[in-house]
């Protein structure tokens, strides 16, 4: 294993590990993710390789996403300006559901009580209400009276001015030195109060679990012997432990992103361009883009309701995994999660203490799952999967093979709405795209999945059952800055565009990267909204507008006749990334046909049938064909 690069990704059922050496072979580890400490199963990952001395190891990781969802993180006190400290429960004012008005959005993550107002003011001109330091002190006296383990700082207008979020810290830190202080004006400095109020408190809220898991982690990994440990953002990129543990917000998709950069790679060594991707675990699907061959990026997301305005690779995430629980609501309809049961006590065929019929039960059930061991040293049982099935059948008054295929078919509904978000309503029609299937449920539901948006052809990538492992192991490391600009472009010469890229070299020095890729955020004067393009050398603000145009009219199919402004511009500096040799595994068929692993590499399947993958189960429908690739995998092609 010396010089191998490995991939370790943690999703809610498995553990997935991709170890890449240095001539380019893969090799492949799937454990059960252990609940509680997420480390434990990392470490259970590595321990069965053979061998020492990775050249790195990149974790991609859940503790972020988990701590938002059971809501179990820091106590934070947020110092907020005067007049605004109802900031995080007003919100952009919009309900929670337009109709239902019984429902509530969930509480904000720091409640009213550990709200300290700041008598302060600065527009976006000037220094309205000047904050004096004797009032300074006595707002962190407030603040720290409140026994928080972190403190926010968030003080309208600091993207253009910080010097009051500057002035607050230092009081803050001359009272208590070992205090983790947070600023808006460092993690996001860029307009709307809103967005940069609830990202600068999910950061305090997070950091210091996600310090805490990481150093744990890292503390383990170097007892074994190993190199220091890397972990992918959000964004698709790497960063060392000693950088993510003060960006812990950057981590909340970080397994997701893996998945559609080892998506991305594939595409690309196959001449793919335009795909929409889709990765179905044992607990969520999630859903992604990929466009001219790489993935596609979004300024912002929601997690488990909570708005993140930073980079990030664009996915939406649906609880729609092999997991997922069928049950029947008070109407008496059949529904398919979004509770899921996870890897304990998992579907019922997994013998380990389920007994509710999940999306898995019911493939077993239909056939498209046999016997044998899968994946992670699983054995399903069948009787348990049909019993658990008829337990729901019972309850619908139908027989078993017509819940199961009800179950498949409301999942798939599910996760093709997800695609469909991704795609259609970004102006991108999923007719001209390939769908990438991969997780262990991908390849299952891909065939479906392409009928339901009119898709024609499917690659089911080599390792597609660890592909996101796969993605954090070939992954490049790569760092970040933003700045905030806030002006027309027709008020921009090349010297103004100039001097934004400064700005941005110097708050990220990192000349020895082979790749620096600048960023503008633009957007139509008036729009709420805005969009990502490149910033080229020479460019004046003429030139920035007529790029802005021309990919509005690309992606949206239309174009304003409105002034265009930048928000933000962005700094990516990105490394090498490590490069795979992928080569073809076997695979069985059952079915009328039998495919083994001696199978010449132009070998055709037509469906219906089962094709049992390395780390995965691939079902070709009725009506498709699939092709093994000469790297690994399969393409299929829909029969016209």
């Amino acid at each position: 294993m010396s010089g191998a690069s490995i991939g370790i990704d943690v999703g809610g059922t498995f553990t997935d590990l991709v170890s890449v050496d240095a001539s380019g072979a893969a090799s492949t580890r799937k454990v059960l993710t252990t609940r509680g400490d997420e480390s434990a199963g990392v470490m259970t990952a590595l321990d069965s390789l053979d061998g020492s001395g990775a050249e790195r190891i990149v974790h991609g990781t859940t503790v972020a996403t988990n701590t938002l969802l059971e809501r179990d993180g820091a106590r934070v006190a947020l110092c907020v300006s005067d007049g605004v400290v109802d900031i995080l429960e007003l919100r952009r004012q919009q309900r929670a559901s337009l109709y239902d008005l019984a429902l509530h959005h969930p509480p904000p993550l720091v409640s009213h009580d550990l709200c300290v107002p700041v008598p302060e003011r600065i527009t976006k001109d000037r220094v309205l209400r000047t904050l004096e330091p004797a009032d300074a002190e006595r707002c962190a006296r407030e603040a720290l009276e409140l026994e928080p383990d972190t403190v926010a700082v968030v003080l309208l207008h600091s993207y253009r001015d910080p010097s009051h979020e500057l002035l607050l810290a230092r009081a803050l830190r001359a009272l208590d030195p070992t205090k983790e202080v947070v600023l808006s004006s460092e993690v996001l400095p860029e307009i709307r109060e809103y967005e940069r109020a609830t990202t600068t408190v999910a950061e305090a809220y997070l950091r210091p679990g996600v310090a805490g898991y990481l150093a744990r982690l890292e503390r383990s990994i170097a007892e074994r012997g190993e190199t220091p440990l890397s972990v992918m953002t959000s964004s698709g990129g790497l960063l060392p432990v000693r950088e993510a543990v003060v960006r812990a917000t950057s981590l909340a998709l970080s397994g997701p992103a893996g998945g559609v950069v080892g998506a991305g790679f594939v595409a690309r060594l196959l001449g793919i361009r335009d795909a929409l991707t889709i990765d179905i675990g044992g607990t969520s699907a999630d859903a992604g883009l990929i466009l001219g061959g790489e993935p596609l990026m979004a300024s912002g997301t929601e997690v488990a309701d909570v708005p993140l305005a930073l980079p990030r690779v664009f996915v939406e995430t649906v609880s729609a995994g092999g997991g997922s629980v069928g049950w029947v609501d008070d109407g008496g309809a059949l529904r398919v999660g979004p509770r899921s049961a996870g890897a304990l006590p998992g579907p019922a065929a997994f013998a380990r203490g389920g007994s509710e019929a999940t999306v898995t039960d019911a493939h077993i059930v239909l056939g498209n799952v046999r016997h044998g061991r899968l994946s992670g040293g699983v054995e399903p049982r069948a009787d348990l999967a049909a019993a658990a099935v008829d337990r729901l059948a019972q309850r619908l008054g139908r027989d078993r093979v017509s819940v199961a295929s009800a179950m498949l078919r409301a999942a798939d509904a599910a996760i093709a709405r997800a695609l469909r978000r991704v795609s259609t309503e970004r102006g991108i029609f999923p007719r001209r795209c390939t769908l990438v299937a991969f997780g262990g449920g991908g390849p299952l539901h891909a065939c479906a999945l392409a009928e339901q948006l009119g898709m024609d052809s499917v690659l089911v990538p080599p390792f597609a059952g660890v592909l996101s492992a796969l993605g954090l192991a070939l992954a490049a490391e790569h760092r970040e800055a933003l700045t905030s600009v806030m002006r027309r472009t027709s008020e921009l010469t090349c010297g103004d565009v100039s001097a934004i890229v400064e700005r941005l070299d110097q708050a990220l020095d990192d000349r020895s990267a082979p790749s620096r890729r600048y960023h503008v955020r633009a957007r139509y004067e008036g729009q709420g909204h805005e969009m990502d393009i490149p910033l080229l050398a020479g460019d004046d603000g003429d030139a920035i507008a007529e790029r802005f145009a021309a990919t509005h009219q690309a992606r949206f199919r239309f174009t304003l006749d409105s002034a265009v402004e930048l928000i933000g511009a962005r700094l990516v500096t990105t490394g090498v990334a490590r490069e795979a040799k992928l080569a073809r595994g076997g695979a069985s068929l059952w079915g009328d046909e039998m495919v083994d692993s001696g199978a010449p590499l132009d070998a055709t399947v037509r469906g219906r049938a089962v094709i049992a993958l390395p780390d995965a189960t691939l079902l070709v429908e009725e009506g498709w064909t699939a092709r093994s690739l000469p790297i690994g995998g399969w393409m299929l092609e829909r029969n016209v």
